[in-house]
């Protein structure tokens, strides 16, 4: 399908209609979707309890949404094996939460790729999502990824467009693939680009952003779909979200600003920083991380975890979970 058609069966409601009757159940995509972090055991396993532990937190916490994994769910340290059992764990638990599900499928190999959309799909997600494939900067090539995923299943497709991704491509990309529904846009600047994607796709492709969610009041401002920052204070993102789209928008900048406070912090710390927060907070048993700490990282000592411990003291008063 070419971008003209694409615009034209977007406006006329084609492509919603195309979907499968079971669609219409499914949860919306909108709102705060955190990235899951992956716990890992002492002796570097999996811990799937702790993961559904982490699916349960987000649901106390009145969180809209769970994405596993992406990269902040250090998705390439994960085998096969972790990933498929970590989509039957998730799926399973969250047909009786209130989150959306929504499930990484990103690979090398297109073949798996496809493998984990069909998996999501078989054990109930409620959507998809996809990096482009690893090292890949043909166009050609990535269109053609994201058709096979696209034709893996039905499910509701996110593409998260990263490095140099232009709007142009992605646009092309959902034409091609009637099941995409939204992007994840870390591409260039998101504030500046969901203009040009309203204007190209009609508005009918929804946009997140990530980045920690620094911007989110601009974002919630300029009509963003939502937000996926990471796990451990998703529930204040989450009040933030809510009292803004109820109308109490001095309330919800109030309360972003509490939030603004830990983002700083596990910028400067990294993955250990955000797993060890789930620690604080009874989820995770460990904080232990597969990826090798980003250059020009702080290391978390004993001072940086005592920091941690009392800001998020501070916030007590302020989380919902």
């Amino acid at each position: 399908m070419k971008r003209r058609s694409f615009l034209q069966s977007l406006s006329s409601g084609a492509l919603v209609t195309s979907l499968p009757v079971s669609a219409a159940a499914r949860k919306p995509l909108r709102g705060v979707f955190p990235i899951a972090q992956t716990p890992f055991t002492d002796s570097d396993k999996v811990d799937f309890d702790a993961l559904i532990k982490e699916l349960q937190f987000v649901d106390r916490g009145g969180v809209h949404g769970l994405v596993w994994p992406q990269i902040a769910s250090e998705w390439w340290t994960l085998t096969r094996e972790e990933r498929l059992a970590g989509i039957e764990a998730l799926c399973s638990s969250g047909r009786k939460l209130k989150p959306a599900v929504v499930i990484g499928v990103q690979s090398p190999e297109v073949a798996l790729a496809a493998e984990y959309a069909r998996q999501a799909a078989k054990h109930g997600a409620d959507a998809i999502i996809s990096l482009p494939p690893p090292g890949q900067s043909d166009p050609k090539a990535i269109l053609e990824y994201y058709q096979t995923i696209g034709k893996a299943t039905g499910l509701p497709l996110i593409v998260q467009a990263v490095g140099s991704l232009s709007v142009d491509s992605v646009v092309d990309i959902a034409a091609a693939v009637p099941t995409i529904r939204a992007v994840k846009d870390e591409a260039g600047e998101p504030l500046m680009r969901i203009a040009p994607f309203r204007e190209k796709t009609q508005g009918r492709l929804a946009i997140f952003t990530g980045n920690h969610g620094r911007t989110m009041i601009d974002e919630m401002m300029r009509g963003f779909a939502g937000t996926m920052p990471a796990t451990p204070f998703a529930d204040l993102y989450a009040a933030a979200w809510d009292l803004w789209h109820g109308g109490k928008k001095r309330e919800a900048v109030d309360l972003f600003g509490r939030a603004a406070v830990l983002i700083q912090e596990v910028s400067a710390y990294g993955m250990e920083s955000v797993k060890y927060l789930l620690c604080l907070r009874g989820v995770f048993t460990t904080y232990r991380v597969r990826e090798k700490p980003a250059a020009g990282r702080g290391h978390l000592d004993e001072t940086s975890r005592q920091v941690l411990r009392e800001i998020l003291d501070l916030m007590k008063p302020y989380l919902r979970a």
